[in-house]
């Protein structure tokens, strides 16, 4: 009888790309495999298509044989090249090996490691917005798994409690005929350890690991920001059956200011100035994070002028030695209330501007604060 053509077997164009071979070999295996079929009758059909199957993707998925296939047929095999195609090839490491692993993992719940690292664990820490800038020291509560140090994460009293498990004599692994392939999980009796504790350590009752609060010291540095992660090795929850611990990540908020704002390494603050300290400069007291300074207001500064103090800013995590610079937002400040005298000045001014008033003046007024607004 003729074999069929191996991209008929698999369902694929003979275009097909490796990704879509290995995609549609895992489908048909999981579909045809014997063990999964009931009925002798159904289990030596599933077989042979089974056999099928894997001849059509050891010769796809190896590029020189699917290179020999397309253009001989099936002869290629017999045409000097080293044999035929039968025969699926377990050692090899482009996909025979690699895929049956994977297909025995969806049968029988995957390969279990002896040891497990810990878990992650996160720690929501709120600061200032001062802290943020200078930096601090901070003392963290954090409770979490750890390897018992009585047992020293035996889970057993002592050597003595602890015994080789009889159902896979100290593997962890149990072997299973199945059809005509010899596949491992792991043992239920000891849960892939190898061993069973008879006599349970007091202190953690076989457990291995204990729930404990530890205190941690933890450096945020200067320059810090809300949504920044600080990562501290091996100070997550412990491992199990040795493994490392996780690791301890602090997430950071920065709690707002009631006057200054961050952009970047720059501290923006916002300081109300007259508008006569606008027009004709002067010097005005504004605020900082070292306390209060005075800065000079040059004649004619514009509503939201940004007047820049050096160096007044934030740290760069980045360059320890460079900070940025506080910048002075200014808000002209327009009277709300004026006397007849203060009216008639700025009335004159105004006329001397070339500027046109309303009857009373007060329009002039309110334009202006219009605009500043």
């Amino acid at each position: 009888m003729a074999k069929r053509d191996y991209y008929d077997t698999l369902g694929v164009d003979r275009n097909a790309s490796d990704d879509e071979l290995k995609k549609a070999y895992r489908k048909l295996a999981r579909q045809h495999h014997p063990d999964l079929q009931t009925g002798d009758q159904q289990k030596k059909a599933s077989e042979e298509k089974f056999k099928e199957v894997n001849e059509a993707y050891e010769v796809l998925s190896d590029q020189g044989k699917r290179q020999r296939y397309d253009t001989f047929g099936h002869a290629g095999g017999q045409q000097g090249f080293g044999g035929g195609f039968e025969g699926f090839d377990f050692g090899r490491g482009g996909g025979g090996a690699d895929i049956f692993g994977d297909i025995f993992e969806d049968f029988f719940g995957g390969r279990r490691s002896r040891t497990e690292r810990g878990s992650d664990l996160q720690y929501n820490l709120e600061i200032s917005f001062e802290e943020a800038i200078y930096g601090k020291d901070v003392k963290l509560k954090i409770p979490r798994w750890e390897k018992c140090q009585e047992c020293n994460g035996s889970g057993a009293r002592s050597s003595t409690g602890v015994k080789t498990c009889p159902g896979c004599r100290g593997t962890g692994q149990l072997r299973f005929q199945q059809g005509f392939f010899s596949v491992s999980r792991p043992c239920s009796q000891c849960e892939g350890s190898g061993h069973i504790i008879t006599e349970p350590c007091n202190t953690c009752r076989g457990e291995k690991r204990v729930h404990r609060e530890r205190t941690l010291s933890v450096t945020i540095p200067a320059g810090i920001e809300t949504g920044m992660r600080l990562r501290l090795s091996h100070e997550g929850e412990g491992g199990n059956n040795g493994g490392p611990a996780g690791d301890l990540y602090v997430a950071v908020t920065v709690k707002p200011h009631q006057i200054f704002t961050r952009q970047d390494t720059d501290i923006i603050c916002d300081v109300p100035v007259s508008f006569v300290t606008a027009a004709l400069g002067g010097k005005v007291a504004v605020p900082t994070l070292t306390g209060e300074t005075i800065i000079k207001v040059p004649s004619g500064t514009q509503h939201d002028k940004l007047l820049r103090l050096k160096g007044l800013g934030v740290p760069s995590l980045k360059h320890s030695r460079r900070a940025g610079d506080q910048i002075i937002r200014v808000k002209v400040e327009i009277p709300t209330k004026l006397t007849a005298k203060q009216k008639d000045i700025l009335a004159e001014f105004a006329k001397e501007s070339g500027m046109s008033l309303d009857k009373d003046g007060d329009g002039f007024f309110e334009k202006m604060r219009d605009y500043f607004e």
